[in-house]
C-alpha cells in the first residue's frame, strides 16, 4: 500500500510539473531589474604603453537600490566585488582590500586609472540612455549601436525577436578601452 501511494504521489507531482506553462522570455523594453551572467574581456591600450588585457566571468545584479557585480577568473576564482548604491560605491578585492567612493565612475578611475562609465552601464546594456545618446536601431527596431560622450556600444542578438536581450555587448572609447561582454543568461531580478 505504501509503495502504491508513493508512486501515485510521484505521478501527481510529475503531472503537475508537466502542466506548467512555458516561461515567457524577458522583454527588453519592460525590463528594469535584472541579473545577468556571462564572460568579459577588457583591453586597455594607452599611448606609449603596452596593451593590458584581462578577462573572466561576471554575475551582475541590477536593482533599483543599486548594483552588485561579482568578477571571477575564467576558472571561477573570485577577483572582485563591486557594490553601488545611491550613497556609496564599494570595491572589494580578492585580497580583502576595500575602496569606497560616492561616485562609482571615480572609483573605477582610482583603481584602474581609467574612468569607466559604471553608472551608465545598466541602461547601456539594454540600449537605453539617460541623456542625449545617439542610438541606431537594426531592421527589427533593436539597438545596434549607441554613441554617448565618446563611448561606442555595439549590440548583437541571437534571435529575431524584436524584444530580445543582447547576447553580446561591446563598449569602446577612442581605441583606448574595449570591454566585450558575452551574456550567457538574463533573468529578471526578484
Amino acid at each position: 500500500m505504501t509503495l502504491r501511494f508513493a508512486l501515485l504521489f510521484a505521478v501527481s507531482l510529475l503531472s503537475g510539473c508537466a502542466s506548467l506553462p512555458p516561461a515567457q522570455p524577458l522583454q527588453r523594453d519592460a525590463l528594469r531589474s535584472f541579473v545577468l551572467e556571462g564572460r568579459f574581456a577588457l583591453r586597455v591600450t594607452l599611448p606609449g604603453q603596452a596593451a593590458q588585457n584581462s578577462g573572466g566571468r561576471l554575475t551582475w545584479t541590477h536593482e533599483r537600490a543599486g548594483d552588485r557585480v561579482l568578477l571571477s577568473s575564467p576558472l571561477g576564482y573570485g577577483l572582485a566585488e563591486i557594490e553601488t548604491t545611491p550613497e556609496i560605491s564599494r570595491l572589494r578585492m580578492a585580497d580583502g582590500k576595500t575602496r569606497e567612493s560616492s561616485d562609482p565612475d571615480a572609483l573605477t578611475e582610482d583603481v584602474t586609472g581609467q574612468r569607466l562609465p559604471v553608472s551608465r552601464l545598466p541602461a547601456w546594456l539594454l540600449g537605453r540612455s539617460h541623456s542625449s545618446a545617439q542610438i541606431t536601431a537594426d531592421a527589427l527596431g533593436r539597438p545596434s549601436r549607441l554613441l554617448e560622450d565618446g563611448w561606442q556600444v555595439d549590440y548583437s542578438f541571437e534571435d529575431d525577436d524584436p524584444q530580445a536581450l543582447p547576447a553580446r555587448v561591446n563598449l569602446s572609447r577612442l581605441g583606448e578601452i574595449e570591454l566585450r561582454l558575452r551574456i550567457e543568461a538574463w533573468k529578471e531580478a526578484p
